[in-house]
């Protein structure tokens, strides 16, 4: 079946009515489309497959994005797939990507934006907010001035509490 048609048979009508309408979508709404992505192993195409991507070419995660906007899908949030992932990928211990990986494959975890500050916006090179290790934590002193879906986002401990 093409892609396109199982796109369509895989998307609510009532999240593709919501898209066409140019309505916001709530968390629950971004996410029950997220983890119809993670079953069928489209939710993050470019990971490795180890992890539960498909290796796709750069050609291939295009003409799947494209189709997903001609079947008005709903938009990814990029700040777990895009944007955390791959800094796991590249620097984090095998512990770091056991535990936090199948969470942002699953949508089990909510991630966001939080980097902008006063006279920085998200100009990473600017900031002045820092992090003390105390412990097996980290006490973060800065301001913000913005954080991109934190009304959303959650952290779990290993005991499941939110931090």
């Amino acid at each position: 079946m093409p892609i396109e048609e199982q796109l369509q048979a895989n998307l609510p009508n009532d999240l593709s009515e919501q898209v066409a309408n140019y309505q916001e979508l709530e968390k629950d709404e971004l996410m029950r489309w997220h983890k119809i992505l993670a079953q069928k192993g489209w939710v993050a195409p470019e990971w490795p497959a180890e992890w539960g991507g498909q290796d796709w070419t750069v050609v291939q995660r295009y003409i799947f994005e494209e189709e997903c906007g001609f079947a008005g899908c709903p938009p990814l949030l990029p700040f777990g797939l895009k944007m955390c992932a791959p800094v796991l990928f590249r620097f984090g211990s095998e512990a770091q990507k056991k535990r936090f990986l199948p969470r942002i494959y699953n949508g089990e975890d909510f991630w966001c934006q939080g980097y902008s500050e006063p006279g920085s916006g998200s100009d990473l090179a600017s900031l002045k907010t820092s992090a003390l290790r105390e412990g097996d934590y980290y006490i973060v002193n800065g301001q913000k001035i913005w954080t991109t879906m934190a009304q959303f986002a959650d952290c779990l401990d290993d005991d499941g509490a939110i931090r």
